[in-house]
């Protein structure tokens, strides 16, 4: 009772209100629980967190994340040695100033089109070599329908100073570039998400399969894997939506659809597929199959990032709540959003409790004009000047005449 007497003044246009505990330090994190998502501004620009102490209240700062994947590459610099030829194949050789460990080299052709296995060596006294992959398959695919490269070499971290690169290819390579890199990744963090069962329908008409999703909820989703089963290789177009919102019609819940993502999924690559972290119940994917038999889908995995606040308490003493439910207010600007680097690596999490009417809550409903004493007043004012002057001036002319 004490929170909502003391916080009403700020808080009366928050519908929603959750318990904060644990805040023992200057820092904590807090994770949002997804029932709250179907709550807030899609923006989450009404998540507020207040704190009393007596008759004191206070506003406290924080930083919205999602715990997506960060990726960072560092080009390596090599120089090409030399190039030969024999019967398995036509060799590259690259050399580095110093032993340096690499797990990426994207190569770049002056053809077109084309199909190769590769294998890639390493050494440090180019003489004994070492292998680190074997039959890797590249390919180039361009003409009116298609534009598809794929001409990266990935492999667990190596450490060499020389690189030799044998293309299995019947006419002779010829290689514009070789980028040769260090990509490390820092893992987000990520929650698993369960759907209902696909609803996967084939259009003889648009040569396309559709795939519709129901999520259990409304959750935050960045990550889709496709798990196809397929004995051959493939290529297809691929775009991955949405819902928005939905709409009845005679043939039933229609839906509006927005894009979160469109490429390819094709027996080269990993049928991952990453987005920006959006918040949805419902998704549709689309493959295009063209004239090609459909493709065998057994399962989907989806995943998404959790979103959490960075919060700065400057009092443990303070009782602590995270409001929301305001569609209309502006999202807040805090002085640490500039100051992120200040903020310690290692801050301990507190607990969120469950979803609670805030009791401070108002409604607000503007009255009709006609209820208003002081718009009444006015226009009785506004109608006896109005008949003074016109008796007036009927009296003027009365007199006239």
């Amino acid at each position: 009772m004490i929170l909502v007497q003391g916080l009403s003044a700020q808080t009366d246009s928050y519908k929603y209100k959750r318990a904060i505990s644990g805040v023992t330090a200057t820092w904590h994190t807090l994770q949002l629980p997804d029932q709250m998502l179907k709550h807030i501004q899609p923006g989450f620009g009404d998540l507020r967190i207040y704190g009393i102490n007596g008759k004191d209240t206070l506003e406290v700062p924080y930083i919205l994340k999602q715990r997506a994947d960060k990726i960072s590459s560092t080009e390596i610099d090599f120089k090409q040695l030399n190039q030969s030829v024999n019967e398995n194949g036509y060799y590259f050789t690259f050399q580095s100033p110093a032993a340096n460990t690499i797990n990426q080299i994207v190569l770049s052709f002056k053809q077109a089109n084309f199909d190769w296995k590769t294998n890639l060596e390493g050494s440090n006294d180019n003489k004994e070599w070492f292998k680190i992959l074997n039959n890797y398959r590249i390919l180039s695919i361009k003409n009116s329908d298609t534009d598809y490269e794929f001409t990266r070499l990935n492999f667990p971290d190596a450490k060499f100073q020389y690189f030799r690169i044998l293309l299995k290819s019947p006419v002779q390579p010829v290689l514009v570039s070789a980028k040769i890199a260090k990509t490390d990744t820092v893992k987000g963090v990520y929650k698993k998400i369960s759907h209902r069962p696909l609803r996967i329908t084939k259009d003889a008409v648009t040569k396309a399969s559709t795939i519709d999703v129901s999520l259990d909820g409304l959750v935050p989703v960045s990550y889709l894997k496709i798990n196809v089963q397929s004995d051959f290789d493939f290529y297809r177009a691929v775009k991955i939506e949405y819902a928005t919102d939905s709409f009845k019609t005679d043939k039933g819940i229609q839906y509006n659809y927005s894009d979160l993502y469109e490429g390819n999924i094709t027996s080269l690559e990993k049928p991952e597929f990453n987005f920006d972290n959006t918040t949805a119940s419902r998704l549709r994917i689309t493959i295009q199959n063209n004239d090609n038999k459909p493709l065998r889908i057994r399962d989907l995995e989806l995943k998404g990032n959790i979103y959490e606040l960075i919060a700065r308490f400057d009092d443990p003493k303070y009782t602590y709540a995270l409001l929301y439910g305001n569609p209309d207010v502006a999202a807040p600007s805090y002085d640490i959003e500039k100051f992120e680097q200040k903020i310690p690596a290692n801050v301990s999490a507190i607990v969120v409790g469950e979803q609670q009417n805030n009791p401070a809550y108002i409604i607000k409903t503007e009255k009709p004009l006609f209820e208003n004493k002081a718009w009444l007043w006015g226009l009785m004012a506004v109608i006896i000047i109005l008949l003074g002057w016109f008796s007036f001036k009927m009296l003027k002319n009365s007199s006239g005449s």
